[in-house]
């Protein structure tokens, strides 16, 4: 089968590394000739994923016909190009405009959460400080702010935030994702994972199994699934909530292909989420990706580290768009697996490391080792491994 991914950056990269894993043919297309996910993939084709010509040229022409396109690009308007194409030539598309249309939007998916009664952070003005500020539309941690007081939330928005702002009480807390996948009627909800953000809240690190116990498990997968029904999700779609005083509150959706968790998913559960997505599109049937009865459940971890003059640090996976293509080495410093464009003798490098060990405690010992190694073999002068840092301001 051959898969067309469109997209080179870190969606894409994580599709065209798992797409790999499931044994596809992986067609990569992006109109940046030195995004992330060049070097491992089968075929790149450089182009304008708005250019229908060029477009069909890559999927229908001389290299053959793909199979199933997967969006891997977060541009609204290739978005809407790729689903006018997909739909004019009869080629799957493994997108849900619909769900993503809800998912994309901050307050549309709040207003969801509370008509669905779950608990949700409490909305400005009707909360304290410190207050967490986000743009409405977007996904991750790009924008992100946290207001420790009023002079803080007026120093950056004036008397009247802007409409097109989120604002909402920030909670501290262990953070949490979990990735639901099907059509209506059947839908899986997969592994529990746990993220650790830097302090640009951009996630930097995602360990698996979870440390919630069995009842918020329970709780947060019936939540996962409710959404999708809600939203008459087919696809995947991404859920994150933090773990407050002993709730899960819920943060985004995100009805798109995520990144980061599915890797550490992977190497936990051996359960490939490209693979199960196009199995939603493209087999009569679904099978139940997210059942891990039966499944020998082990220990991951996946960050992110950059080395760069006698430095090592610990980062966002935004960290991982400077280094140009990247490639899969086995082993690397001790690491399972590494995404990386680290070569011998480059003094500024970056890497996605994947660890795992037969439970979480093992997968943590072995990540420590591989640190430990490459403190040894570079001679690290100083490490950093950030998280947030809030000031508290006085309760409103």
């Amino acid at each position: 089968m051959v898969i067309a991914i469109a997209g080179g950056g870190l969606q894409g990269l994580e599709v065209t590394y798992l797409g790999r894993k499931a044994g596809f043919e992986t067609l990569l297309l992006d109109r940046d000739s030195d995004a992330p996910a060049i070097g491992i993939c089968d075929r790149f084709v450089s182009l304008d994923l708005l250019d229908h010509g060029a477009v069909s040229e890559a999927l229908c022409g001389a290299g053959g016909p793909v199979d199933i396109v997967l969006p891997a690009t977060e541009n609204v308007r290739a978005l809407e190009s790729l689903v006018d194409w997909c739909r004019a030539k009869g080629v799957p598309l493994a997108f849900d405009p619909g769900a993503h249309a809800i998912s994309s939007s901050k307050k549309e998916s709040n207003d969801l959460f509370r008509t669905l009664g779950f608990p949700v952070p409490t909305s400005w003005p009707d909360c304290g400080f410190p207050v967490l500020a986000k743009p409405d539309v977007g996904s991750g941690s790009h924008g992100v702010e946290v207001l420790p007081d009023q002079e803080a939330l007026e120093g950056r928005f004036g008397p009247r935030p802007p409409s097109d702002w989120v604002l909402q009480e920030y909670l501290p807390g262990p953070a949490h994702s979990i990735e639901v996948l099907g059509r209506p009627g059947a839908y899986s909800a997969i592994q529990v994972t746990d993220i650790e953000m830097d302090s640009r809240y951009d996630c930097k690190r995602v360990s698996a199994p979870t440390a919630l116990p069995p009842d918020l498990v329970k709780d947060f997968e019936e939540m996962g699934v409710a959404l999708a029904e809600a939203v008459g999700l087919s696809g995947i779609m991404d859920v994150e909530a933090i773990l407050h005083e002993g709730r899960l509150e819920l943060l985004e959706i995100d009805a798109r292909f995520p990144s980061q968790t599915p890797a550490a998913v992977y190497h936990s559960t051996g359960i490939n989420m490209v693979q199960h997505l196009v199995e939603v599109f493209s087999s009569p049937g679904l099978a139940n990706p997210g059942s891990l009865s039966g499944l020998s459940v082990r220990g991951a971890v996946v960050e992110h580290v950059r080395f760069r003059e006698g430095h090592l640090s610990v980062g966002g996976e935004r960290m991982m768009t400077a280094g140009g293509p990247l490639h899969l080495e086995l082993n690397l410093f001790g690491a399972d697996e590494a995404l990386t464009n680290y070569s011998p003798g480059r003094g500024d490098w970056v890497a996605t490391l994947m660890v795992s060990g037969k439970d979480l405690p093992t997968a943590r010992e072995k990540r420590d080792l591989v640190l430990a190694e490459l403190r040894d073999r570079f001679a690290v002068r100083s490490y950093t491994d950030e998280s947030p840092s809030v000031r508290m301001g006085p309760v409103k």
